[in-house]
Formats: structure tokens, sequence, C-alpha cells
């Protein structure tokens, strides 16, 4: 991804997932990168970035999307991966019970 804003490397939580920008008069499909930080000293909230191939979308100018969490909000967060990840493979593998 060029002219890329956030610093991957080999820490870098995801790379090259796939991403969609959705406006009110476009959708596109887009490689993204998102990451989870937290500052290394006296850090106080956890940091999810997300940002899209820019070269891939033209209705949106190159940015990347921050968020803050507290640690109970990434925890929640988290927990909503989980759970939600749990049912996504229970329906890919033809177990009916959702465990929502």
């Amino acid at each position: 991804m060029p002219n890329r804003l956030l610093r991957v490397n080999a820490y870098t939580t995801l790379d090259l997932v796939d991403g969609r920008a959705r406006g009110h008069e476009f959708e596109t499909d887009a490689p993204g990168v998102v990451n989870v930080t937290a500052p290394r000293e006296d850090p106080e909230q956890v940091t999810l970035a997300v940002e899209l191939d820019g070269t891939e979308i033209d209705d949106l100018a190159a940015h990347a999307d921050e968020f803050d969490l507290s640690p109970a909000q990434a925890r929640t967060l988290a927990e909503a991966l989980e759970l939600t990840a749990d049912r996504v493979e229970a329906a890919k593998s033809g177990n009916s019970a959702d465990p929502l």
C-alpha cells in the first residue's frame, strides 16, 4: 500500500485484510490494515487503527481511522469478536447451535 499512513511492520496486528469503504453514494472493496497498540510507557488507552489502501478507493481521500478505547472497552470488543468468530466457525462447520 503506497502512501500508507499507518506503520506496517512485523508487529502489525493484521495486514492485508479484506476491507470495504462505504458511503452514501459508493461502496468499494480494498485491502487494509488493522492494528492494535498502546503506548510503551504509562499507557492509558488501547488504540485500534484501521486503514484501507487509498489507491483502490477513488471516492475517499487517503486516511486512517483510529479509536482510543479504555481497557474495559477493548475487552468488550475482544469478547464480541470471540463470540462472533465462534458463531461463524459453527455455521461453517454445519453446527446449528448458535452461541448468541
